[in-house]
């Protein structure tokens, strides 16, 4: 027998919401989130933090955490910041980005750390 999985989210319930393919995963370890972090620099991409409530995580717009990290090849330094940005807004959801700045576009875009559930 063919089942399909139903996740069971829905956007009227904000605790529900599957925003990308890692949220279908337990969240991210530390050493998961290091991982995350040396790939985009192995890449040569520009790292990035960005935070949003949760009732907020569909929308376009999430709030800047400072500048994007351009030429950044530390990862302490990045894994440092997003700790930063989830220490100061605990109950958000913080999202690692990695800018390519050959394509101008994002290579990766995750929730790594998630904000409170309703």
């Amino acid at each position: 027998m063919n089942e399909v999985m139903d996740y069971k989210s829905r956007v009227s319930d904000p605790a529900s919401r599957k925003f990308e393919t890692f949220s279908y995963l337990p969240a991210m370890s530390d050493e998961d989130i290091k991982k995350q972090v040396e790939y985009l620099i192995s890449k040569g991409w520009n790292p990035a933090i960005e935070h949003t409530e949760p009732e907020h995580l569909m929308d376009s717009y999430w709030y800047m955490w400072k500048l994007p990290m351009f030429g950044e090849t530390d990862v302490s330094v990045v894994l440092a910041e997003a700790l930063a940005c989830h220490k100061a807004n605990p109950d958000n959801h913080v999202r690692l980005i990695g800018y390519n700045n050959f394509n101008q576009s994002q290579g990766a875009s995750m929730v790594i750390y998630r904000g409170k559930t309703v």
